[in-house]
């Protein structure tokens, strides 16, 4: 994005994905919302979002200085990979680059003088302005970078099997699709020295044992650095959820993954910068204020076990305990993502939804969505 045009234009894709996170989260913080049955999920959800957010502010500051910044317009409408992986490049050396840059009231104090004694625009004075304040958001910023380490976020005893139990989640975003993808995972650990300090003999989380949550990583620390190990190689939007949840069953015999959801994030349509569907954009076009011309979809996937085939352990050999994962057969995308279940939802501004109505496009396109529209800082559901 470069030229004056081309400003105009970032500007408002900018504008309009900030409008669409925001959306977003007032939606996972309405504590009537119907998408979640669980307030871990919006919690995560919302803190990937912050990710997100920061992001976009770091990117909306860089093009201040350097052109270099592209988007999916043909298919997710978020930033390409190559604008994820510079900005965590940047985050890395932040320091030594903002020590080569003068203080801020100092550019100010020259800017000031090279108007006064030239009468002219310091260009070259404004993109410094412009870089320092992105290394400055960059390196405070916890920003959505290319795989997010685990966290576990809640630990609890199954009492059946009386195993620990955790919630661990993870991010990454994808570089073949350009999607942000978030992962929660709950997952039983039947190590032997895990069950023996936090299993109680009633059955319950030991209360001599002090677990300060969240905890980076695994909880379980003889398997931490091989479980990021595996989320980072296994996070790809192209697997789908059974087959990692399959693979982490099949790589830790003292993990059980009881489920395992996904949220794609995307794809983001905004009027005049997307391509990748054609009858949104036409209808979108039609929207009277460039900065409600968006639609923003998102998919939950879930797969759960219905199952555990127990352990053998015999003289000569042994096998452990593996999961039965459920695939809803009966409806083919279900069937086709790899999940037990599935929800796509929407997103989109009250203009723009009056806008495709009118069309007579609405049924067609938030069909089989789950529609959510944003009017005056609220979200309206069940449309």
């Amino acid at each position: 994005m470069a030229g004056n045009a081309d400003l105009t234009a970032a500007e408002r894709y900018f504008g309009a994905i900030r409008a669409a996170l925001d959306g977003l989260d007032i939606f996972l913080n309405n504590q009537q919302s119907p998408l979640y049955k669980h307030d871990l999920v919006a919690q995560t959800v919302s803190e990937y979002l912050r990710r997100l957010e920061a992001s976009f502010e770091c990117w909306r500051n860089r093009i201040g200085f350097t052109d270099r910044f592209q988007i999916s317009r043909a298919e997710s409408g978020f930033p390409v990979f190559q604008n994820v992986l510079e900005l965590e490049n940047d985050k890395r050396d932040t320091r030594a680059r903002l020590a080569a840059i003068p203080p801020a009231a100092a550019l100010r104090h020259e800017m000031a003088d090279f108007i006064l004694r030239h009468r002219a625009f310091p260009r070259d004075l404004q993109k410094s302005m412009a870089e320092r304040i992105y290394l400055e958001a960059v390196e405070q910023g916890e920003v959505f970078s290319p795989f997010i380490l685990p966290v576990t976020i809640r630990v609890s005893v199954n009492p059946k099997t009386m195993r620990p139990l955790y919630v661990v989640h993870w991010g990454a975003f994808d570089g073949a699709s350009n999607l942000p993808l978030i992962y929660m995972a709950i997952i039983e650990d039947s190590s032997d020295g895990l069950v023996e300090t936090l299993v109680g003999r009633d059955g319950k989380l030991n209360p001599g044992v002090r677990i300060p949550l969240p905890v980076g990583g695994l909880l379980n620390p003889e398997l931490a650095r091989r479980f990021d190990d595996f989320a980072a190689k296994n996070s790809a939007y192209s697997l789908s959820p059974v087959t990692i949840a399959t693979s982490l069953d099949t790589d830790f015999p003292e993990l059980h993954p009881k489920q395992l959801r996904r949220v794609v994030l995307g794809p983001f349509y905004t009027t005049g910068i997307t391509e990748h569907n054609q009858t949104v954009a036409d209808v979108l076009e039609r929207v009277r204020k460039p900065e409600d011309a968006w639609l923003l979809t998102w998919t939950m996937q879930e797969v759960f076990s219905k199952a555990e085939r127990p352990g053998k352990r015999g003289l000569w050999s042994s096998e452990p305990a593996r999961e039965e994962f459920y695939i809803n057969t009966d409806d083919l995308e279900a069937a086709r993502q790899g999940v037990s279940s599935y929800e796509q939802h929407a997103l989109v501004p009250h203009e723009a939804y009056q806008a495709l109505y009118a069309s007579g496009e609405a049924s067609r396109i938030f069909s089989g969505f789950k529609t959510h529209i944003l009017s005056n800082g609220q979200v309206i559901s069940d449309i």
